[in-house]
């Protein structure tokens, strides 16, 4: 079903309520998501973006209601992935002479997966397209979160087209975020920039800037997942800001894994220490086995000090501790602070592998980190909370 923004622009996306999983299984959308498409009618009309592949051709299906397709001028490509681009082929089989505009790199991305020589029309920063009243420009936005990224601003209606940029994860019948509890809008927004644009975080800034010094007077800001900025939009690029300079906040996050139970029970005794020390403090306690890998690097990524623990296996550290060393790696972390603690019963190597890694991230490392000795008897537990202490005096 459309949905009406504005005289010339026209929501026409798909609010996929039951997506639980996305980018594979790397990010858990609990709240499901949407894929933002946005038709623009003025003397041109020109669509932005589509929808996921598996949703095509309900997508055109439910376009052609909104409009006959040979009324489409142009296609404007804002980013290549697949759930911008999937219902392409259904779309351009229809009308495959309309041309497309979107970066050069979004040309390699979208022939790439598609293996289609559509008309496609390069753009780069500063080109524009006039509509008729209105005039798109648009704005090469590389890596937030993949080379092609573009934005696109309407002067006249003064919105800004953000692609991947200032989204959530956050299936809803509502249109805008001002419409859903602000709680929940801005923990998926947070858990959206971390797990995806946390590594780009020096050009998040650098764009947001340089499209502030473009002076663009932005009443509206419209994703391609989630909800639209309608009021104050400033808020969420003030947000953005905020998370891209070295975020954290006053909380120490312990992941661990663990075979028997001894692991655990380090983790608790650290945060025992830590809580006797500093009341203040928020202390998240996660088992990477357990608890779902997008919420632990959202976690890490609000965090001035992540704690880090495996027993010894193999002579390593279990495989849930190594996907989440490899994942906060990705993640180019800066000013966090980082050690790493595990029980063993024979070799004992796994702190001293899981500090190196941590320091491999850009972590800074506090210590060499603790050990125990098998399970962890009431003189251990003592020098655990000690160390929680220390920890707490960072």
């Amino acid at each position: 079903m459309s949905k009406k923004i504005n005289d010339k622009i026209t929501w026409v996306g798909k609010t996929d309520w039951e997506l639980k999983k996305f980018h594979g299984d790397e990010f858990t959308t609990i709240n499901g998501s949407s894929y933002n498409s946005y038709l623009i009618r003025d003397e041109k009309t020109v669509l932005i973006d589509t929808a996921w592949l598996p949703y095509d051709k309900e997508y055109v299906s439910k376009l052609e209601e909104e409009i006959p397709l040979n009324k489409i001028d142009a296609i404007i490509a804002l980013h290549g992935e697949v759930d911008h681009s999937g219902a392409l082929i259904e779309l351009m089989n229809k009308i495959p002479n309309v041309p497309i505009y979107c970066t050069a790199n979004g040309i390699k991305s979208i022939k790439g997966q598609y293996h289609k020589d559509w008309n496609f029309i390069p753009v780069k920063t500063g080109d524009t397209l006039n509509l008729g009243e209105n005039t798109i420009t648009f704005i090469e936005a590389p890596m937030l979160h993949w080379p092609d990224t573009m934005f696109a601003y309407m002067d006249k209606e003064k919105v800004l087209f953000s692609s991947d940029g200032f989204g959530e994860h956050l299936a809803s019948e509502h249109l805008y975020a001002d419409e859903v509890e602000e709680d929940l809008l801005f923990k998926e927004a947070l858990k959206y920039y971390a797990n995806i644009l946390a590594p780009f975080s020096l050009m998040v800034t650098k764009k947001i800037n340089e499209i502030l010094a473009m002076n663009l007077e932005i009443s509206m800001i419209c994703p391609s997942h989630g909800l639209i900025w309608r009021k104050n939009p400033e808020k969420i690029i003030e947000k953005y800001l905020e998370w891209a300079n070295n975020y954290k906040e006053n909380q120490i996050t312990i992941i661990y894994d663990t075979m028997w139970n001894d692991t655990r029970k380090m983790a608790e005794n650290i945060a025992r220490g830590i809580q006797n020390k500093d009341k203040n403090v928020t202390i998240k306690l996660m088992n990477t086995a357990k608890d779902d890998k997008t919420d632990v690097l959202t976690e890490v990524f609000k965090s001035k000090i992540v704690l880090v623990g495996s027993p010894t296996v193999n002579n390593g550290y279990l495989h849930s501790i190594a996907g989440i060393l490899e994942m906060i790696r990705g993640m180019k972390l800066k000013d966090k602070k980082a050690a790493a603690f595990g029980s063993y019963g024979w070799s004992g190597e796994a702190v001293k592998l899981i500090t190196e890694e941590l320091k491999k991230a850009g972590l800074e490392i506090i210590n060499d980190g603790i050990r125990v000795f098998w399970t962890p008897d009431e003189q251990e537990e003592k020098r655990l909370q000690e160390y929680g202490e220390s920890i707490a005096e960072i």
